[in-house]
């Protein structure tokens, strides 16, 4: 079963399972925005709703599976 790439991209899985997603609205029009407002924007939120966790873990079966760097455990 293929992944959708751009679901894998805009969602992780916690160390505790959860899913979470960032916030848009980060890309431009950002000069008029506070800087308490950007800095909130760039946290993770966890995804409301099981209907759309249901979606989203069929979209990318694979997203709990494998970390950044999968042989850090093994190096010694």
């Amino acid at each position: 079963m293929k992944t959708h790439k751009a679901t894998s991209k805009r969602f992780r899985l916690t160390g505790s399972g959860k899913l979470v997603r960032t916030k848009g609205g980060k890309s431009h029009f950002r000069r008029r925005t506070s800087k308490r407002t950007k800095l909130l924007l760039s946290k993770m939120v966890p995804v409301q709703g099981k209907g759309m966790q249901k979606r989203i873990r069929r979209l990318a079966p694979y997203l709990g599976k494998h970390k950044y760097n999968p042989n850090a455990r093994t190096a010694k």
